[in-house]
């Protein structure tokens, strides 16, 4: 690369070993131009070989010259010399050699002349490149043959040669031109004296070619020239260059040429004026050669001159370059008589004389620059002129020529003084406009002259601009502007201001302010008030109106006084309510925007630091609680306003405790010891005191035993302040749970872990049955019950025989092993009598005997039963073995029968059943349905023997139903009503938790005695899912319904009441962050984003704490975007806002105006018609949907419709009574979310509902005689369960009213696993023609005056829980599911082709469907509620779950002695009454069991029904122990005693009507002997009930309905 600069552009060009480089493939050239003005070349070689080496050597040029530069590249390859052409050099001059060496290496380069090695001598210099230099070039010495020798082995060398020839460039001699004159000849010759020849001569003058004509003649021989000229002139002035050139070199020689002028007039001086005081030119010009020098002379006077004298040369006069006299100012002493000469060498002087007149134009002499007038006042200006006359005099205002009689307020006089001339100008009076610049003006025919007068007017000054910079609280910056100061110096200023409201007699003022401040201070101010303030300004002349009046309203400023009346009232163990009033008025410097509540504990170990919670401000008098608190704790509380300006003095510390609360740990170190059989220790220390909450009062201890069977006994518990107690009468050789808790006022604490212990060994009581049968002539069997108390481990039994008669004193003994609980005593005495007891023995010793029992042997034995009955209770899936020993000769069989019903069914064996060799019935893994009264009978030729053993399966308990109680920020309180406890006593509880969103549970275990439990340390404000499950000796339960519970608390907001910048200037703002409302959940985090508008990338910043944040390096007059979010355990919030930073002098900058054009506009539209848009097709898409639904629903109607026609067509038949009055049209009533099915027709209403517990009905009830007028009948049916494939039926049990709400997910889900059918359904007939009605009752048992106790179904509906946020807090929801038409009607169909419903008859002509949106279903039914009160229709099919519930134990308290349910039915002649317009039948079941409604006047609406005969025949010899085995007595109930009855549907109103109905009747003992009846009944449903019957009531059982 070549680079060169010049100016103009150079040419590059390129050269190797001094030839031009041709353009080919191997070699490229190109030239471009920089920026910078210089020009650069490349060259660039491809592929290069060896020929390419050589010197490189790049020249630039333009016309200015050339520059070059060169350098030598080396190719490797053999070396060799490129052919060198002569050279011909210039003598004197320096030449250079190249040895053209291309290839490489090569060891060296050498030189040689005449074989002489170079160099020889100081002019010859050989370089490393091998290039030869030689220094002045001689013409005879350096002339001949070079030859350059290159060594490229150590032996072997090679060489070229190259002729160098000199040339001689020419001399010419010095020579000058002469001086010459105008008109002389002139010769001037060139001669040249050396060089080589031929030479040629040439002339120029100023470096033009001289050609020989105009009196100029060239003569030119072989080594000279001359120059001739004829005759000189000054146009023959120059420079003269002789050239001469040669093959070597051109050489010049100049000289200059100079012709003499004497000098001339080219302008004379003539007479001329001046005028006085303007500038004046004297012409006078003059040339010749050299050029003349001019000098002026002067004489004074008007005369003939008699004397020049040289004009003196000053600023003033000066000579010009042309020889003219320049005077500046021409005065009167410049008059007179002026002689120009001139002079340069050459001949004469010339000279010529001119008269110089001056003229004096018009001119001011005297007048006053300024002068002063008082307004109001006259004034007179006075002005002097002199000059040529006439003089003319003007007056002037400001550029206005004054004219008095335009303006009578001006006067002007003129009077002649001498040569002066005097104007006077009177204003009549000054006013504020003449304070302006007025001027006289002169004016002659030679001039115009004038005098400027400024005249001041002088008054009292104008009031100032006043403007408020900056206000603040308590005092604010002023600022003002003089505007006309009246033209006077400003002396002072005063301020006044005051309260608006106030008048000016009550003024604050700051006096004599001094006039070089412009800005002041006011202080002492109030904040939050209203100002005036005025301002006067002063000067000499007097005092200023008064400034316009500014309205001014200080800043808020914080709080003066803390808030009044502050009083502390503890709520709870954990909340203090704080009540106050607002700070006093003239205190609060503002409008009290909140308060700060901060509070501390003030106990021991406390920090002292102080908490701080904050509140808007409601009014004057405020409440807050404070909550989250420790229990039993004294705080310290204080209040603080604020306003926008900020917080206030805080109120005096007060101090109230919260209340006390229950102990939170149990107490420590708790042992127990037994000491007796019956007696035990227990000691403990009491809990932490910072866990006491409160104040001791003192200790509970809870205690009960647990038997061998699993089961629990009766909790006990004792109460005491000391730390030891002894637990006294304790069952012996029992094991005890114990327990101890602490108690304060607020209750009992937490209970210590569950010890355990076993009291010591005691003799055993005595055996709990003893049975003597003979087996043979001379022997007997002895079976027993081992004790109900064995007081310890029983080592063995012993047998006591005695005879009465024999006359031996002593009774004989026998020993067994404690696993036989039976004896054979042999060689007895036939026909004598013995008597039999037996005792226990365990290692304390032997215990109480038996009772005695009365045996006698014989030959012929009945078959009796050695075992014995009573109840067995196992838990479900374990085998169970009913042992049934018998003896007898013959021996006896044996035979197991199962109550059902009213029937005893012979058991079926198979894998699950199995009777062993000796009787004993083994049942493998029970189940629920297992458990039921069993019956043993053994039977031979001389008799029978029968023992009932009742056996109860324990299983897992129900699901408890679980509300919600209260909630807080940090807790959840549920409430739990526990379910059926399975036959087992509930042993505790596992509440399980856990965040909405998440499926990680927590378990908590809860006692078995609490019904409540507050889930703490909760994340505010976040919805939880809890489930509950009871556990008992079985096992774990099924989990309650999830149910959904938010924690009190929102996300952030943020308040727009609040500033949030507070400080700004050009790179820095100020955030105050407290204007967020935490929503009642600490604020855990804010983040911060911020950009300038129109950028794309944001600043982040994140702070943890709502105090002042600073934004820092922000750009200056830039408007920027700010996001904030504010999150907390509940959630986020967010806020945006922009805000603007200052210009660098600290003032505002114009909001940024929004660029609207045609797109906006379109945007608009488009904002608007999108919404509209989807709306349409939205309302389209429902209406078609619905549309679509409303067709299926219709099409599912008329299939309903016509398979009930078809049923009703098959099995249509009218009942036995007809009916009086109009006949009336069937209807189908179904009805999905209210959970019924009514028929109803001509002859009344059947439903279709369950009651497990209930009886089937038989032709034999329809039978009966009815009466025409009103009746109602009631019955069961039982079918087998139609499970589908989506899975087992669903036991609804649990749904009642209130029950607890059911868990989004689970809603959505519903549908696809609930379509199944119950196995059960009650059928309800009503003779009436009124509407269909279905009532909702309670479960209850009423004890009468006549020891009759009804039962009755009940019925709850079940709609769907909507997924809101409402039905999350009501609470009140139950669990839904729902039915189609099709379905329905299947069911009812396969209900009309039961056996026990083939002689009924039921009519269907039509059908209908009450229709309503899903969103009036109802979320829960009460128990007092008509089921049927709110009607409607869910808009989707599925299936509707609905459970009637079972009594409950507590509802029989008023039935204690209950006998087993029995159907009964009397003749209709006995049971008829008459209800005097009553709807007795239209009361809730649990209204007409109210004594309140049973008149004693009247009979019973219902009548008992006779039982029927099947159950007489099963029952009528049974009679059974109430005491020893559980069993109930079965009586009939007497003509006499009226039984209270009840139905499930209405008679119509102010009807007589005669009922018998078919009714479940319970029976009480009575106190009198009952009559006995001719039949006796009794229903096996309960005996199946078990765990009833332990309860001591009636039957117990669930219900399955299909809706």
């Amino acid at each position: 690369m070549c680079a060169a600069k010049a100016a103009p552009p150079p040419s590059l060009s390129w050269t190797l070993d001094d030839e031009p480089i041709a353009r080919d493939g191997t070699h490229r050239t190109n030239q471009y131009a920089m920026s910078d003005g210089s020009t650069v070349s490349h060259m660039n070689m491809t592929s290069p070989q060896i020929r390419d080496g050589g010197v490189y050597r790049c020249t630039a040029r333009n016309s200015a010259g050339s520059a070059e530069y060169q350098a030598r590249i080396n190719v490797r390859g053999p070396p060799s010399i490129r052919g060198m052409r002569n050279i011909t050099a210039v003598a004197g001059r320096d030449s250079f050699i190249n040895c053209r060496v291309i290839g490489y290496p090569y060891y060296s380069i050498k030189w040689y002349k005449d074989s002489l090695l170079l160099p020889d001598n100081h002019r010859q210099v050989v370089y490393e490149n091998g290039t030869l230099k030689l220094m002045d070039v001689q013409k005879g010495m350096d002339e001949g043959e070079y030859v350059c020798s290159v060594l490229i082995q150590p032996q072997l060398s090679i060489s070229q040669s190259v002729h160098v020839t000199v040339k001689v460039p020419p001399l010419i001699q010095p020579f000058d031109f002469p001086p010459a004159s105008i008109g002389q000849l002139l010769y001037i010759p060139c001669v040249v004296s050396s060089g080589d020849m031929p030479i040629s001569i040439t002339w120029r003058k100023d470096g033009q070619v001289i050609v020989s004509g105009a009196g100029v003649t060239i003569e030119t021989k072989e080594f000279m020239s001359s120059l001739q000229i004829s005759s000189v002139s000054l146009k023959h002035n120059g420079n003269y260059t002789c050239i001469a050139s040669n093959d070597a070199a051109t050489m010049s020689r100049e000289r200059q040429l100079i012709v003499r002028v004497p000098p001339r007039f080219v302008v004379q001086p003539n007479n001329q004026d001046g005028i006085y005081s303007k500038a004046g030119v004297l012409n006078c010009s003059v040339d010749g050669y050299p050029p003349p020098k001019v000098m002026w002379k002067h004489a004074k006077g008007t005369g003939n001159p008699q004397q020049y004298h040289p004009v003196p040369l000053t600023n003033r006069i000066q000579i010009l370059g042309n020889g003219s006299l320049l005077i500046r100012h021409v005065l009167e002493d410049d008059m007179g008589y002026y002689l120009c000469q001139a002079s340069n060498g050459v001949g004469t002087d010339i000279s010529k004389s001119m008269f110089l007149t001056v003229k004096i134009p018009a001119m001011i002499t005297s007048h006053p620059n300024t002068t002063i007038a008082i307004k109001g006042q006259s004034k007179e200006l006075n002005c002097t002129a002199r000059g040529e006359r006439p003089i003319i005099i003007r007056w002037e205002k400001a550029d206005t020529v004054i004219d008095p009689d335009r303006n009578a307020r001006y006067a002007i006089a003129t009077k002649d003084s001498g040569d002066e001339v005097i104007s006077t100008l009177k204003l009549k009076p000054a006013d504020r406009g003449d304070s302006v610049i007025f001027s006289c003006h002169a004016i002659n025919s030679y001039g115009e002259n004038r005098g400027l007068i400024q005249l001041t007017v002088q008054e009292p000054p104008d009031p100032p601009e006043l403007e408020v910079r900056e206000v603040k609280a308590r005092s604010m910056n002023l600022r003002w502007t003089q505007r006309f100061d009246g033209n006077s110096i400003i002396t002072s200023f005063d301020i006044e201001y005051k309260n608006k409201s106030d008048s000016w007699d009550f003024k604050h003022a700051t006096r004599n302010i001094s006039p070089t401040i412009n800005q002041a201070n006011i202080v002492e101010l109030h904040p939050a008030r209203v100002y005036s303030i005025r301002m006067y300004s002063f000067n000499k002349i007097g005092r200023s109106e008064a400034s316009k009046e500014l309205t001014i309203s200080t800043e808020e400023a914080a709080p003066d006084g803390p808030p009044m009346e502050v009083i502390l009232q503890p709520m709870t163990s954990q909340s203090i309510r704080v009540t106050w009033k607002a700070p006093k008025k003239e205190l609060q410097n503002g409008v009290i925007r909140g308060y700060q509540i901060g509070y501390r504990e003030n106990g021991p170990g406390s920090n002292g630091q102080y908490s701080i919670v904050e509140m808007k401000a409601t009014g004057d008098s405020e409440v807050y609680t404070l909550d989250n608190l420790k229990k039993f704790a004294q705080y310290g509380v204080v209040v603080q306003a604020f306003n926008r300006a900020g917080t206030g003095p805080s109120s005096s510390e007060i101090n109230a405790t919260t209340l006390e609360d229950v102990p939170s740990q149990p107490p420590e170190n708790v042992r127990v010891m037994s000491i007796t059989s019956d007696v035990a220790v227990l000691s403990w220390s009491e809990p932490p005191r910072i866990t006491l909450n409160g104040v001791l009062k003192g200790y509970r201890v809870i205690f009960w035993s647990l038997f061998p069977d699993g089961e629990w006994g009766e909790m006990q518990n004792i109460t005491t302040t000391r730390e030891r107690v002894e637990l006294k009468g304790l069952e012996k050789f029992t094991n005890y749970s114990v327990q101890v808790l602490a108690y304060t006022q607020a209750g009992d604490g937490v209970r210590s872990n569950m010890l355990y212990i076993q009291t010591k060994e005691d003799i055993p009581g005595p055996p709990a049955g003893i049975k003597a049968v003979p087996s043979s002539a001379s022997s007997v069997v002895v079976s027993w019950l081992p004790p109900t108390k064995p007081n310890g481990i029983i080592r063995k039994y012993t047998i006591f025989c005695s005879s009465p008669g024999s006359g031996q004193p002593a009774p004989s003994e026998y020993e067994t092993s404690p696993e036989l609980l039976f004896y054979r005593i042999a060689h007895l005495n036939r026909g004598q009598q013995y008597l039999l007891w037996v005792a226990a023995v365990t290692s304390a010793g032997r215990g109480n005997i038996s009772e005695k029992v009365t045996v006698e042997p014989a030959g012929k034995a009945p078959a009796k039963i050695i075992s014995f009955g009573g109840t067995v209770t196992t838990p479900w899936m374990k085998d169970v073995r009913l042992p049934c020993s018998s003896v007898g000769e013959p021996a006896p069989s044996i035979k197991w029968t199962k109550d059902s019903e009213d029937s005893a069914i012979p058991l079926t064996l198979d894998g699950h059943l199995l009777i062993l060799a000796n009787g004993t019935l083994v049942l493998r893994a029970v189940k629920a349905e297992d458990s039921g009264y069993y019956t043993c009978t053994a039977t031979n030729t001389l008799g029978f023997d029968t023992i009932i053993i009742n056996l109860l399966v324990q299983v897992p308990p129900d699901q408890p139903r679980l509300t919600v109680s209260t909630t807080s920020t940090s807790s959840i309180t549920l409430a739990w009503v526990p379910g059926d406890n399975g036959g087992s006593s509930i042993r505790g509880f596992v509440l399980q938790y856990s965040v909405d969103n998440s499926e990680e549970w927590k378990d908590v275990f809860i006692s078995s005695t609490e019904r409540s439990f507050k889930l703490d340390n909760l994340k505010c404000g976040t919805w939880y899912k809890v489930k509950l499950a009871a556990k008992n000796s079985v096992g774990a339960g099924r989990i309650s319904e999830i149910i959904e519970a938010k924690t009190f608390g929102r996300e952030p907001s943020f308040n727009k009441d609040q500033h949030l910048f507070t400080h700004l200037n050009s790179t820095h703002a100020r955030l105050h962050l407290q204007g967020w409302n935490n929503g009642g959940c600490p604020i855990n985090a804010i983040l911060l984003e911020f950009r300038p508008k129109g950028t794309w990338a944001w600043h982040t910043l994140r702070t943890n704490t709502s105090a002042d944040l600073f934004l820092a390096e922000l750009r200056e007059a830039t408007w920027y975007e700010l996001r904030m979010k504010a999150c907390n355990s509940a959630g986020c919030g967010n806020e945006s806002a922009q805000f603007a930073t200052l210009d660098y002098d600290g003032s505002t900058i114009p909001p940024i105006k929004s660029a609207r054009d045609e797109g906006d506009d379109v945007k608009k539209l488009f904002t608007i018609a999108c919404p509209v848009i989807l709306v349409t097709l939205g309302a389209a898409l429902l209406f078609i949907i619905r549309k679509k639904r409303k067709e299926k629903r219709l099409k599912r109607l008329r299939d309903a419709k016509s398979l009930a026609e078809m049923l009703i067509s098959k099995n249509n038949r009218s009942f036995d009574t007809p009916v009086k009055g109009p006949p009336q049209g069937p209807r189908l009533h179904i009805d999905i979310p209210r959970v019924q099915l009514l028929i109803e027709d001509k002859e009344g209403i059947k439903q279709l509902g369950e009651d497990k517990a209930t009886i089937p009905a038989t032709d034999t009830e329809f039978s009966q005689s009815l009466n025409p007028q009103s009746f109602c009948t009631g019955v069961s049916l039982h079918h087998p369960a139609l499970i589908q494939n989506t899975g087992p039926l669903i036991d609804m049990s649990d749904i009642r009213p209130g029950t607890n709400p059911v868990s989004r997910k689970s809603v959505k889900s519903a549908h696809s696993t609930r379509n199944r059918y119950s196995s059960q359904w009650t059928l309800t007939k009503c003779q009436a023609s009124t509407p269909a009605r279905t009532l909702t009752s309670d479960w209850r048992t009423v004890g009468s005056q006549h020891g009759i106790t009804v039962t009755e179904s009940d019925s709850y509906s079940a709609s769907l829980s909507q997924d809101t946020d409402k039905g999350r807090n009501s609470m009140v929801s139950t669990e839904s599911a729902s039915s189609t038409y099709e379905e329905l009607a299947h069911a009812y169909e396969h209900a009309k082709l039961e056996e026990h419903l083939q002689h009924a008859k039921f009519e269907i002509t039509e059908c209908f469907i009450s229709d309503s949106s899903s969103d009036q279903m109802t979320t829960g039914t009460n128990e007092n509620a008509d089921s049927m009160t709110s009607m409607s229709t869910p808009s989707e099919p599925g299936i509707c779950r609905f459970t009637a519930s079972p009594p409950k134990p507590q509802d029989y308290d008023r039935g204690k002695n209950v006998a087993v349910p029995i159907p009964h039915r009397a003749n209709k002649t006995e049971y008829t009454h008459t209800v005097n317009k009553s709807d007795y039948c239209n009361l809730p079941l649990y209204m007409k069991t109210d004594p309140f409604f049973r008149k004693p006047d009247l009979q019973d609406p219902s009548p008992v029904v006779p039982p029927r005969e099947a159950s007489i025949r099963s029952l009528a010899a049974r009679a059974y122990h109430t005491q020893a085995a559980r069993h109930m007595t079965l009586e009939p109930v007497s003509a006499s005693k009226q039984a209270l009855s009840l139905a499930h549907a209405m008679v119509p109103s102010g009807t007589n009507a005669t009922a018998t109905l078919p009714q479940r009747t319970l029976t009480m003992p009575s106190s009198s002997n009952p009559t006995p009846a001719t039949k006796t009944a009794t229903s096996r449903d309960s005996l199946l009930e078990g765990r009833s019957q332990k309860q001591g009531a009636g039957a117990y059982s669930k219900s399955y309905t299909l809706v």
